[in-house]
């Protein structure tokens, strides 16, 4: 993979510094299979640590939700994906490119996440075959502020 302007040599290591994600901060994973980009989970468990599952009972800085057309609803998975999240925690929700198996459409993203109290602030290219939305709490949902 070629560095763009701005990123580290090592393409990799500069995801984790893409995804925010720092050293100690507490991040858990939704809708693992074995598609996953293996090198995003690798430069962010480099950077913060083994990755906690959604059965945690700790609160969560970011949750990073693989989600593929199929996978289920997808608001549903959103509001799941709250429910550990610190206030100021942030999902990133990961689809398929389009043409790739599992694309989900923009459309479908933006209606579940403003539903669910979210709002997508940028998107980002996580990998070969995977897109990354960063979705934050909108002001006032769930009673936080």
């Amino acid at each position: 993979m070629s560095a763009t302007a701005g990123q580290a040599a090592d393409g990799v290591r500069s995801l984790a510094d893409r995804f925010g994600i720092e050293p100690g901060m507490v991040v858990m994973e939704m809708g693992y299979d074995d598609d996953v980009d293996q090198d995003l989970r690798d430069a962010l468990t480099d950077r913060c640590g083994d990755l906690v599952d959604e059965d945690t009972d700790e609160v969560v800085d970011s949750v990073l939700v693989w989600y593929r057309d199929g996978d289920g609803d997808l608001f549903e998975l959103l509001v799941d994906a709250l429910g550990p999240l610190a206030d100021n925690g942030v999902v990133w929700l990961l689809t398929p490119k389009a043409g790739r198996e599992g694309h989900v459409e923009p459309s479908e993203v933006a209606e579940s996440a403003q539903t669910a109290g979210l709002q997508q602030t940028s998107t980002i290219n996580a990998g070969r075959d995977w897109s990354g939305a960063r979705l934050v709490l909108r002001r006032g949902s769930k009673g936080r502020k």
